[in-house]
């Protein structure tokens, strides 16, 4: 069979694959019984948003979908195509419905990239069923796509390829003699395939641009008469740092904050310097970071360890000061202190409820007796009457109202039991009995020259 492989063509390219037979992975979707097998058999392709990491297939899938189909396929790049373009297509699609009543899938490839006016102009195109749409994307379509697209397509969700998965594409590769490698007689030892299977990090593309990339130093390595071979050594020289998955204003971004925020809450110093690895070698911005951990810092521990806001605002200012790479074990230092730090929302569970009796009762009036009163009228008209002094009183608590007369007696913050929020408590447990001891006695508030009652 003679060759089919195209000058300056990548080999990720050659090697996609034309038949569902030759798809690899994907099994949630493509096994017997599961919605992509069943939807082909009865030969109904609704619009579909395949959604999942990159090099998962999902371009691959679309094509073999549409061929399956006997539909015109109509390959749409959002970020280099627009609404003129789409005119075109939906004014294409058309003369051939007409024609031939053939079905146009249009193919909308990073569909996340379209804008809000992009989406409304193939939307009633879609609703008439005049396109049948199936939009590719990385990113969370539930934020990306309009409401009314999102609910007229089916959303499946496809996975990072697992090792075995990369091995299969890349043995096939190497083997393969028309789009292939198979013609130049190469060796691969496995600790190389293990090598860039691991570093490809569930991405096909990336896996057979690595080995492509390593045949050719291979090439040009071997001695004479000598076999090429690519062996590990060659393969990390070709692939040079591991791709990791992330975008920075994308879910991935919120996937691993989140698992940060959760290590730290759990109190697993394990896990929060995994996620917070993770986002720096990714590129994340090691300042917005620091800002979230100072965020913790008063949301999940507050006054249980006063010392965790001073850390984490320190280790900001550490990394400001030094910058990459030196600042980051600030950082990381600083997640660590609060991954180990007793834990109280108790100030964040306060602070909310506040904000909730506000929006209830509006601007309420600052009691009279808590007032200042700098001017004659202002003391005239009540202001300051009857305001107790607590530096007068010996034990330096007086029973007076500060709240607005609707919310009289209300508690907000209650300190739990853990870290130094448990002294805070004690504290407050023994003020209140005090007072309550007074109102029992009915005894006036004591002062420095009393004694003790």
């Amino acid at each position: 069979m003679p060759s089919t492989k195209t000058p300056h063509i990548p080999l990720a390219e050659r090697m996609r694959p034309e038949q569902l037979a030759d798809f690899v992975g994907q099994e949630n979707l493509l096994a017997k019984g599961r919605i992509l097998d069943t939807l082909i058999r009865q030969k109904k392709i609704p619009s579909l948003l395949l959604w999942g990491p990159p090099g998962s297939g999902k371009t691959t899938l679309a094509r073999i979908l549409a061929r399956n189909m006997e539909a015109d396929f109509v390959f749409f790049s959002a970020v280099l195509s627009g609404v003129k373009e789409i005119r075109e297509i939906v004014s294409r699609a058309e003369k051939r419905k007409e024609k031939d009543k053939a079905r146009t899938i249009l193919f909308v490839d990073e569909i996340h990239r379209f804008n809000k006016a992009q989406q409304d102009a193939f939307l009633p195109h879609v609703e008439s069923g005049l396109l049948t749409l199936i939009g590719a994307t990385t990113e969370n379509p539930s934020f990306q796509v309009i409401a009314p697209l999102l609910s007229r397509c089916r959303v499946l969700v496809l996975k990072p390829l697992a090792p075995e998965k990369l091995k299969v594409i890349l043995e096939r590769a190497l083997t393969d003699r028309q789009k292939g490698l198979g013609d130049r007689g190469l060796i691969m030892e496995e600790a190389a395939m293990n090598h860039i299977c691991a570093v490809a990090d569930g991405d096909a593309r990336i896996a057979l641009n690595i080995m492509e990339v390593a045949a050719d130093l291979a090439a040009s390595s071997k001695k004479a008469a000598g076999q090429a071979v690519i062996t590990k050594q060659v393969a990390g020289e070709a692939s040079q740092q591991r791709h990791l998955r992330y975008d920075a204003a994308g879910e991935e971004h919120y996937n691993q904050i989140s698992a940060l925020h959760k290590s730290l809450r759990d109190s697993d110093p394990d896990g929060a310097i995994y996620w917070l690895a993770r986002m720096l070698v990714a590129g994340e911005d090691p300042l917005y970071i620091a800002r979230r951990l100072i965020r913790f810092a008063s949301e999940d521990i507050g006054i249980a360890d006063p010392q965790a806001l001073v850390i984490a605002i320190s280790g900001r200012n550490a990394y400001h000061m030094l910058g990459s790479p030196e600042g980051e074990l600030a950082i990381v230092e600083a997640a660590v202190y609060l991954a180990t730090a007793p834990k109280s929302n108790a100030i964040y569970r306060a602070y909310n409820e506040v904000r909730r009796d506000i929006e209830r009762t509006g601007s309420l009036p600052v009691p009279l007796h808590i007032r200042n009163a700098p001017t004659r009228l202002m003391r005239d008209l009540d202001y300051g009457k009857g305001y107790r002094y607590a530096h007068d009183d010996r034990e330096g608590v007086v029973d007076q109202e500060h709240l607005p007369e609707e919310l009289a007696g209300q508690h907000y913050y209650h300190p739990t039991n853990r870290g130094y929020e448990a002294i805070v408590r004690d504290r407050l447990t023994k003020w209140r009995q005090i007072l309550q001891n007074r109102k029992y006695k009915s005894e006036p508030p004591s002062t420095p020259g009393d004694k003790n009652p």
